[in-house]
């Protein structure tokens, strides 16, 4: 086993999460069969088109960054960070790999593997989403529901000028101190960024999942109510490249034609509700008459 500079503190046994890279020593070569995918991995898509560059570097240059593992039974390794080097090593059929091998437990093996993906940029909004998620349940230890209902604790005792328990205070440090170290949230802005994300429809989902359109995009789109609808402007959206502003503009388009005609469906079944109560009272020659405005709305409805 090689040695190397630990990202762990020898007190408390947590990760560094400044800590970025490999070690430095030079890394051991082991056949790629050795080597097994983590079953915990926090990445699900990955770029076709940033692969197949991949393939042809690697082609070229063979694998310029060691992956990184942990040692498992057998003379085996679980890997825990360079899936996508694995995958264009296999794609290219390259026997052996370069390694750096690390022992660690599953926690921080987890935690390891969703540092080096967020340091990377590598994750889409909606991985990147989960794996802040798991990373603030692991430093917590506690269910990701737990922290998500954490964070909405803050979130309502913030607007109504409430204070925190002092549990729930303490736990919010170790979460504004985790989100400063990756950089891009606070508490308030990945609870009102982020996790709304969790949420949306199916087939937005999957096209964000996918990096087919950007999640300020995804989450005006998730407003429209109608499936079909929302999945129409999906499309579009996607096709011309539509801004932000047009997508907006869309939608609130689209939310008004909905009101209005949520307005008419309203009025008829007032209508509708009117007549049966009055109907014994109705006179036989405004029956005719209501008969007759009824067939011009059931026609110009059909035409629509």
């Amino acid at each position: 086993m090689l040695s190397e500079p630990s990202p762990w503190t020898a007190s408390s046994h947590r990760f560094d999460i400044n800590y970025i890279g490999f070690p430095t020593q030079c890394p051991i070569t082991v056949a790629i069969d050795l080597i097994e995918l983590s079953l915990k991995q926090p990445r699900r898509y990955f770029d076709p088109k940033k692969l197949a560059q991949l393939v042809q570097s690697v082609k070229e240059h063979g694998i310029l960054e060691p992956v990184l593992v942990r040692p498992l039974a057998h003379g085996k390794y679980e890997l825990i960070a360079g899936e996508r080097r694995i995958r264009a090593a296999r794609t290219v059929g390259l026997v052996e790999v370069p390694i750096i091998s690390l022992e660690l437990d599953d926690q921080q093996a987890l935690q390891i593997a969703l540092m080096e993906n967020l340091q990377r940029e590598e994750l889409n909004p909606v991985e990147e989403t989960e794996a802040i998620l798991e990373l603030l349940s692991l430093s917590l230890k506690e269910s990701a529901n737990e922290v998500i209902s954490l964070l909405h604790r803050f979130f309502n005792a913030k607007q109504r000028s409430l204070s925190l328990n002092q549990n729930d205070l303490i736990k919010l440090e170790q979460v504004e101190s985790i989100l400063q170290t990756i950089g891009k949230f606070n508490a308030a802005s990945f609870r009102s960024s982020r996790l709304p994300l969790l949420k949306l429809p199916e087939e937005i989902l999957s096209s964000l999942q996918q990096g087919e359109i950007e999640y300020t995009k995804a989450q005006a789109i998730a407003r429209i109510k109608s499936e079909q609808q929302r999945t129409e402007l999906l499309k579009i959206a996607i096709a011309d490249n539509l801004s932000l502003s047009e997508i907006k503009t869309r939608v609130k388009a689209l939310q008004s034609e909905s009101q209005s005609h949520n307005a008419v469906t309203e009025r008829l079944n007032a209508i509708n509700k009117l007549i049966r109560q009055k109907r014994s009272a109705i006179k036989s020659h405004n029956q005719q008459k209501i008969n007759q405005l009824l067939d011009e709305v059931e026609e110009l409805i059909s035409e629509n």
